[in-house]
């Protein structure tokens, strides 16, 4: 029984909705995740996902800033969200689904970008991004009994070297420094996590899945980061058949930074 879940940092769900069903009509994802949906729970625009099938919806919105959604053509249950940092921002969301006789229960993290300066005496927004990080470290892939574990999202961290288009160059920028990069690491290991991203695609390849809005010609330029990631509880690894990055998805008409990653599994 197969089954795919997308990940997408849709930088306002509201203004970018063309692109959403432009890319769900094609790709038909059975799991939705998106981040930085920027609109609050009230206002969220459930109707036209559920037209394309995602009857299962559940939010965690807040006006103008963050956010995180998950749309799924399958029953949801069990939802939580929880307060990273506990200053009331909307970053996580997780829910349980089943397909067949597996129970799986899937995150869906907006890791804080950290500001520009990578120094949090002076830098507020980076010492609340290590926060963050440290606090993710708690969560296990396999803390709950007889169920698999998904973690999608944008985590705003390229952690290998060849995750950025210059490993030297990036290692003062904020999302590749060695603090954040160790740190997202420590997460990953702690929480027993498989990097489904990077299974079938060696370490010394490049993959990003971001591209700067700054860069006139983001492609030319070449200066991608992967920023946007998805993770399993080790017992899901070798059902993965494959990972897309929907690169082209950069270039459409009024494109978000980031691009849509997808997992497609076969239990």
């Amino acid at each position: 029984m197969g089954f795919s879940v997308t990940t997408w940092n849709i930088n306002s769900l509201r203004l970018r909705m063309p692109i959403v069903e432009q890319f769900v009509l094609k790709h038909k994802p059975d799991i939705l995740c998106l981040q930085e949906t920027k609109v609050p729970n009230d206002l969220f625009p459930a109707s036209p996902l559920r037209a394309m099938g995602y009857e299962h919806i559940i939010v965690h919105g807040q006006k103008g800033y963050h956010g995180v959604a998950i749309a799924s053509r399958f029953p949801l249950v069990e939802d939580h969200r929880q307060d990273y940092c506990n200053v009331g921002d909307a970053r996580h969301i997780s829910a349980v689904f089943e397909r067949g006789s597996r129970r799986i229960r899937l995150h869906n993290f907006y890791v804080p970008a950290g500001g520009d300066e990578p120094d949090r005496t002076i830098n507020p927004k980076f010492g609340h991004k290590l926060d963050f990080v440290e606090e993710m470290k708690q969560l296990n892939a396999d803390s709950e009994a007889n169920t698999s574990a998904i973690l999608v999202g944008d985590l705003n961290i390229a952690p290998l070297e060849h995750d950025v288009w210059s490993h030297k160059q990036l290692l003062k920028i904020v999302s590749h420094t060695p603090v954040e990069t160790e740190g997202l690491l420590e997460v990953m290991q702690r929480g027993a996590w498989l990097d489904l991203m990077r299974q079938h695609v060696p370490e010394n390849e490049k993959l990003y899945t971001w591209w700067s809005y700054r860069a006139k010609d983001w492609e030319a330029a070449g200066r991608g980061r992967r920023l946007d990631h998805i993770w399993s509880s080790k017992d899901l690894g070798p059902h993965l058949q494959r990972i897309e990055i929907l690169k082209e998805a950069r270039g459409w008409e009024r494109p978000s930074d980031h691009v849509p990653v997808t997992a497609h599994f076969n239990l």
